[in-house]
């Protein structure tokens, strides 16, 4: 008995160090962020919104947040029919090569970031089309896809033939099986990937910082450039904006496919 209460003891203690560790930055950058000094302290000197009305009327940094939109808008729409087709394709069907191809999607993981963000940098530049937005959302996509992929499969592995066949059997073409069968069973895995994909497009800095120019950065690309003269609290405001976009990804998640399933996803 007392064994078994040292290790629930000792779980606990566990649990409560690893939330306390994760927990910390996000009080930290929250607090500063309402600090009424001109300094990030924490504690905050005093409270006051002041800085978030100082990034509200900050032009230049609504406009870096917007580019961010529209590549994590771009990223998402090329991941949803890429990702889908590729993830049922490895679920469903006995491709040639399966395994090497999940090998291969372990490589973003495996290869270091700048090198892909080199890679495609390079491969941009032969296009001429380095400072625009739409080459920094393929490669957010390119090197988050797995994400996707992974989401889609594990949705597909829970779908029965049986249905797609007795489809068959009744008449039903390819496409409208795809879209009244097939489609709706992996829709949770579909939804959690393009949440994921979007989220970490949005917050993605190295290979933004590499691809666009000073006249397109988006806003991750915009704070590192901040913070390299001087760190004010206006920054901490910013990060809180994205931690409140993941937070709402998060809940939209939840509301849509439910956590159980996202994580059963994973």
């Amino acid at each position: 008995m007392n064994g078994s209460r040292t290790k629930s003891v000792i779980l606990w203690a566990f649990v409560g160090a690893a939330l306390l560790m994760l927990s910390a930055p996000t009080v930290v950058v929250l607090g500063a962020s309402f600090t009424a000094g001109n300094i990030i302290t924490f504690p905050p000197e005093g409270l006051s919104l002041k800085w978030y009305g100082a990034i509200a009327q900050a032009s230049g940094l609504k406009q870096a947040f917007g580019r961010s939109l529209i590549v994590a808008a771009i990223c998402t729409l090329v991941a949803i029919p890429v990702g889908t087709l590729a993830g049922l394709a490895l679920a469903k069907y006995r491709v040639r090569f399966a395994r090497s191809i999940q090998i291969y999607l372990l490589l973003p993981f495996t290869i270091p970031l700048i090198g892909s963000g080199i890679g495609m940098m390079l491969v941009f530049g032969r296009l001429g089309a380095l400072g625009q937005l739409w080459p920094v959302g393929i490669a957010c996509c390119v090197i988050n896809l797995p994400f996707m992929i992974w989401a889609v499969t594990a949705s597909a592995s829970n779908l029965s033939p049986d249905l797609e066949l007795a489809a068959a059997n009744c008449g039903a073409p390819p496409l409208q099986r795809f879209l009244y069968i097939t489609l709706p069973a992996v829709l949770p895995g579909v939804i959690t990937g393009s949440l994921l994909m979007f989220i970490l497009a949005l917050n993605e800095f190295l290979v933004s910082l590499l691809l666009v120019d000073a006249r397109s950065v988006t806003l991750p690309v915009q704070i590192y450039n901040s913070i390299r003269s001087i760190i004010t609290p206006d920054l901490a405001a910013i990060s809180v904006v994205f931690i409140a976009c993941a937070a709402l990804a998060i809940a939209l998640l939840d509301r849509l496919v439910g956590l159980d399933i996202f994580l059963k996803s994973k």
